[in-house]
C-alpha cells in the first residue's frame, strides 16, 4: 500500500478531504504568502553569507541591513547602525581573510512585515593573526523587517559555540586565540 504523498502523515483520506474543505482561498493565500516570505528571508541570508565569503563586500553587506540595525557578535563586538556595520565589514578581510559560512537548520517565523529567524553556522576559516586554520560554530538569532517590499536584517546576534584551531579540534581547544 502506497501513501498519498499529498496528504500529511497521520491523516486519513477522510480527514484529508475535511482538512482541504475547511480551507478558504483566503487561508491558502495567507499560507502561501508566509511561505514566500520565508523563502525571501532565506535568500537574504544566502546573500549575506555569499558576500561574506567573497571578501566581505562592505557596501553590499550594509545594504542588507536597516539604517538602525544592530550586528551583535558578542565577543566579536556590537555594531549599531548601518554605517557601523559597513565599517565592521570593511575591516573583516584583515581579520578573517578566508571563510565559508555554512548556515543550516533555519527556523523562521513571519508575522506580517516582521519576522524572526534562528540559524546554525558551521564555518571553516582562517584567522589572519598567526595564519591559523580554524573551525567555527555559532548560532544566529535574527530579526527581520520588510521595508518597501524587501526583507532586511533589523537585528543579528551571533552566539559562538566554538572557534578552534583545525589541528587541535574543539575538544582540546574550544576557542582559538
Amino acid at each position: 500500500m502506497h501513501r498519498d504523498r499529498r496528504r500529511p502523515i497521520g491523516l486519513t483520506q477522510d480527514s484529508f478531504h475535511h482538512w482541504r474543505d475547511d480551507m478558504s482561498l483566503e487561508d491558502l493565500e495567507k499560507r502561501i504568502k508566509v511561505l514566500e516570505d520565508i523563502e525571501e528571508i532565506k535568500k537574504l541570508k544566502h546573500r549575506y553569507c555569499a558576500l561574506c565569503d567573497a571578501n566581505y563586500n562592505a557596501d553590499a553587506l550594509a545594504e542588507l541591513f536597516t539604517e538602525d540595525a544592530v550586528w551583535d557578535g558578542r565577543e566579536r563586538g556590537r555594531n549599531d547602525g548601518r554605517e557601523a556595520i559597513r565599517t565592521f565589514f570593511q575591516n573583516a578581510p584583515s581579520r578573517l581573510p578566508f571563510a565559508i559560512h555554512m548556515v543550516l537548520n533555519p527556523v523562521i517565523e513571519v508575522d506580517g512585515d516582521e519576522a524572526t529567524g534562528t540559524w546554525y553556522l558551521f564555518q571553516p576559516c582562517t584567522y589572519a593573526e598567526g595564519n591559523i586554520a580554524v573551525w567555527g560554530s555559532a548560532r544566529y538569532d535574527e530579526e527581520y523587517v520588510r521595508v518597501d517590499g524587501e526583507w532586511l536584517f533589523k537585528h543579528l546576534t551571533l552566539t559562538s559555540h566554538f572557534w578552534t584551531p583545525f589541528d587541535k579540534g574543539w575538544v582540546e581547544t574550544q576557542f582559538a586565540s
